[in-house]
């Protein structure tokens, strides 16, 4: 059994015991949160949402926060002496997928 769940503006598949990696949220190593905007169950049948399936909800508990690799955007406009160097690191929560549920 699968879900497909919107969650801060992206879509993620959600599977029982999956890990998930998301944009950072405000909430504790160890905090349950529910997802109540899920677009697609799939189990013996599968039923689709009109944008969201009534009544079904993803239970998920997060993990750990982290940050990725450094990017490093590099901007030039030749012939002009203009150059600027930024860098960004993306923050990101893990959260594991526990119960998925749909009534």
């Amino acid at each position: 059994m699968y879900a497909l769940v919107e969650f801060k503006g992206k879509q993620y598949k959600a599977e029982k015991g999956a890990l998930l990696k998301v944009d950072k949220i405000d909430a504790e190593p160890g905090e349950t949160l529910n997802i109540d905007t899920v677009l697609l169950v799939s189990g013996e049948t599968v039923t689709v949402g009109s944008p969201y399936v009534a009544g079904a909800k993803v239970s998920a508990t997060v993990e750990s926060h982290g940050r990725d690799p450094k990017i490093i955007v590099f901007k030039y406009k030749p012939k002009k002496d203009y150059r600027r160097t930024k860098g960004h690191r993306q923050q990101f929560s893990m959260i594991k997928i526990g119960d998925i549920s749909a009534s």
